[in-house]
This record gives C-alpha cells, sequence and structure tokens, in this order.
C-alpha cells in the first residue's frame, strides 16, 4: 500500500495516513463511505482523533475584484482514541452524510470544473496535521438531473460552473456558499438573455431552485439580473420540459418583482460584497462554451466538449494543495 504523506508535524518516523474514498460518485444528502488507513511509525503513537473535512475551492467577489479561497464546509470525526504500535497497519471505515447542499461536481460522469475534497485531519500526542487531501465527486440528485436535462431539450448549453462565496436572501440556504451554473440560452431566448444561471439548494424536504438571468439592455436602458425561485419535490413526477420552460418565460417575462412558486423574489447577498450582474465568470480552462442543443445538457457534456484545462485544473489544485494551504 503507498501511503501518501508523512505527518509533517510529528516528524521523521511518525505515522502515516492515507483515507480511500469507496468507487463511485456520492449525492447530496446521501452516504459517503471509505476507509482511513494508518501505519505506525518508529514509536507507538495515541491516535486522538481522525477527522474528515469536506472543504471546496470558492470564488468570492469585494471591491477589489474577485479572488479564490478553500472553504471548509462540515468535519466529521470518524475514530480515534486507541494506540497505533511501531509498524502496526489499521484501517478505519467510515460512513458520513453529505450535506443536502454539497454542490454536484459531475454530471453523467463529466466533471463540471466545480472542486471539492476529502481532508483527513489525525490528531496524535497533542499534535494535529492535515495530512491527506482526496478528490469529492458528486452526482446530481435524479430531480436535480431531471431539470438540467430539460434545459438541455429546450436547447440551453452548458457554459461553466462555480461556487459564489455568500448567502442568497428569502431561500432556505445554510452552506457559507452556493453553486452556480451558467447556461447558454437557447436560441428563442437568445435575443432577451445572455445566460441563465441555475442553484440548487436541496434539504431533506425537496430542492429550491433558483434561477437567475443576465438580461441584454435596451436602446436606452442597461442590461441586469432578474432572479426568481421555485420549490420542487424529491420525487415531483413533471413533464420537466413543460415546466422548465414556464420557469424561463416567467424569468425573462417579468421584471422586478417575480415570484416563484416557493416563495418571495429572493436577491444576492454577498454579506457587503458587490452583487454581479453583466459579466461572465469563467475559470481558467472554462471559456468554452459548449452548446448541448436539443439533445440535453448530458449529451454536450458527455461528448467531451468541456475544455480539457478543466481536469488539469482540478488535477493541480490536489497536487499542490500543500503550497496552497501554506
Amino acid at each position: 500500500m503507498v501511503f501518501k504523506r508523512l505527518l509533517g508535524s510529528l516528524g521523521v518516523g511518525g505515522p502515516t495516513v492515507d483515507t480511500v474514498l469507496d468507487p463511485g460518485a456520492a449525492r447530496p444528502g446521501g452516504a459517503l463511505t471509505g476507509q482511513v488507513h494508518l501505519e505506525g511509525g518508529q514509536a507507538d503513537f495515541d491516535i486522538e482523533h481522525i477527522t474528515l473535512e469536506l472543504v471546496a475551492r470558492v470564488e468570492a467577489e469585494h471591491a477589489e475584484g474577485e479572488s479564490e479561497g478553500v472553504v471548509t464546509f462540515e468535519r466529521f470525526t470518524v475514530g480515534g482514541g486507541f494506540r497505533l504500535a511501531v509498524g502496526q497497519r489499521q484501517s478505519v471505515p467510515f460512513t458520513v452524510t453529505l450535506p443536502w447542499e454539497t454542490p454536484v461536481t459531475e454530471l453523467h460522469g463529466q466533471h463540471l470544473g466545480i472542486v471539492l475534497g476529502v481532508r483527513t485531519e489525525l490528531a496524535v500526542a497533542g499534535a494535529r496535521d492535515k495530512g491527506d487531501l482526496d478528490q469529492l465527486s458528486v452526482a446530481p440528485l435524479p430531480v436535480q438531473e431531471a431539470i438540467l436535462e430539460a434545459f438541455g431539450q429546450l436547447g440551453f448549453g452548458f457554459r461553466s460552473a462555480d461556487l459564489e462565496y455568500g448567502h442568497i436572501a428569502g431561500t432556505g440556504q445554510r452552506l457559507p456558499f452556493y453553486q452556480e451554473i451558467e447556461l447558454t440560452p437557447a436560441p428563442r431566448y437568445a435575443h432577451q438573455v445572455d445566460e441563465i444561471e441555475v442553484t440548487f439548494l436541496a434539504n431533506p424536504g425537496g430542492v429550491e431552485v433558483v434561477l437567475e438571468a443576465d438580461k441584454h439592455g435596451g436602446l436606452f436602458s442597461g442590461g441586469h439580473d432578474a432572479l426568481t425561485r421555485f420549490t420542487v419535490g424529491h420525487d415531483d413526477s413533471r413533464d420537466w420540459n413543460a415546466e422548465v420552460d414556464a420557469w424561463v418565460r416567467q424569468l425573462t417575462e417579468r421584471h422586478g418583482g417575480a415570484h416563484g412558486h416557493g416563495g418571495p423574489y429572493a436577491v444576492h447577498d454577498h454579506h457587503g460584497h458587490h452583487v454581479h450582474g453583466g459579466h461572465h465568470r469563467s475559470g481558467p480552462g472554462m471559456g468554452t462554451a459548449v452548446a448541448a442543443g436539443a439533445a440535453g445538457l448530458a449529451v454536450g457534456v458527455a461528448g467531451g466538449l468541456i475544455a480539457a484545462e478543466v481536469v488539469d485544473e482540478v488535477g493541480d489544485f490536489f497536487e499542490g494543495d500543500e503550497e496552497d494551504e501554506g
């Protein structure tokens, strides 16, 4: 077995740790399973606790522009309280439940450019070391996937996805950030909007769907954002093409005081940060728009049209995490 990293805070001769997640993508609100493999060092060590952190690379907007950082959004203690003898190998299995708002990182196995990780923290002899970082893959819930498929069937295309630090007012959002999936407009709406941004805020009872349209400005008026939200159940069975088309029509036709099925008009509240509007945010390698067309978003994604740099960017994050974290 190859162990990835020596616990630096304990020096040469300390135990090593390697966390292995079970194969396959997890789902928001679902179980994440795996094992933490430990190998003893050159002395006996008391393992005080083994903690898993869920981390995400998040964008923040502020007066000086945009910046990126790593946010820890959940912690789980999965073991501890035992002695690891010299050279001893021990595995600690775990099952933890992901937050319902955990962002989606892939669609039909193709990465969307969202970076999530599971970091392992080991507390030994009063010292703590974040000794391992593994990529976390999360697939959409069935109702999220159905809604994205409907957008694709209606002619919308995938542009990019990112995580924004801040809160969407009027929603039940619990995490300190939210995911935006940015779509190019279907031809019938191209004269009205530059893009549609979709945010899913899942909870045990269903999913809030927040839609934002970056709207074109007229001859004597600038462009602006229109935003509304809707609530769907996890087991809802609807004509999703018709439903999503109605949502988009409402979003594009009603200016200002739009109301969705789930409650009041929602606005982005960045806690003092600049509220974005009229510009397209796309990280390195994400500039290529994916025009899925009537075949659905999944076809565009699965067809390999997402820029290959996205995968490289994700890999660089995990390979260079020590430098990023200091």
